[in-house]
């Protein structure tokens, strides 16, 4: 048996563009991918803080450095500009590796530079 547990997590990351003419996806900073684990073409959970809508896609890497966060294809139809994300991945994790399993945020502040939580 496996539980599927919360990995990693970019608490409250801005929108920073919605590209509606793309195939689909969430551009991040790869820097910020990086931070939490994040393969580039990894599935993702996105919940918008400020609407509520939830959806699922995958992350794609955006320029080091950049705080890129771009809602792309239908998925800038769950969210505009300036909108806050919670980002999150989970994984498949024995009960023995989920005792002892801790996932790996990064909390962001307004220009999605990681701050203290």
């Amino acid at each position: 048996m496996t539980v599927s547990l919360l990995r990693a997590k970019l608490h409250r990351i801005r929108v920073t563009e919605a590209c509606l003419d793309y195939v689909g996806s969430l551009t991040v900073d790869l820097d910020l991918m990086e931070a939490v684990g994040l393969f580039p073409n990894e599935k993702i959970l996105c919940a918008n803080v400020e609407n509520g809508e939830r959806f699922e896609t995958y992350a794609i890497p955006g320029p080091r450095g950049s705080g890129v966060c771009c809602l792309n294809g239908a998925a800038a139809h769950k969210g505009k500009v300036g909108d806050r994300l919670i980002v999150m991945a989970f994984g498949q994790f024995t009960p023995e590796e989920a005792a002892c399993h801790q996932p790996r945020v990064v909390f962001l502040d307004e220009k999605n530079t990681p701050r203290a939580p």
